[in-house]
């Protein structure tokens, strides 16, 4: 399951990485070729901040986790 997100800055960055890392799935992030894991804050830095990038998250957390990130998710 899918669902956009675009993260501001790295506070925004660190607690996306925070609900990831509690979310009890798999949880990757996807732009352009690249792939990483999303519970890397590494990762998620060298990704890039203020781009749209795509979250793949195992079905049985999506619901829960989308909610936990809402505020980073776009349309």
């Amino acid at each position: 399951m899918k669902f956009k997100i675009r993260l501001e800055n790295t506070r925004d960055a660190e607690e996306f990485v925070k609900a990831a890392s509690e979310c009890g799935g798999e949880v990757d992030l996807h732009s352009g070729v690249v792939y990483i894991d999303g519970k890397s804050l590494l990762g998620v830095l060298a990704m890039g901040i203020k781009r749209e990038m795509d979250v793949h998250v195992s079905e049985h957390v999506y619901s829960s986790f989308k909610n936990e990130v809402k505020k980073f998710v776009v349309a």
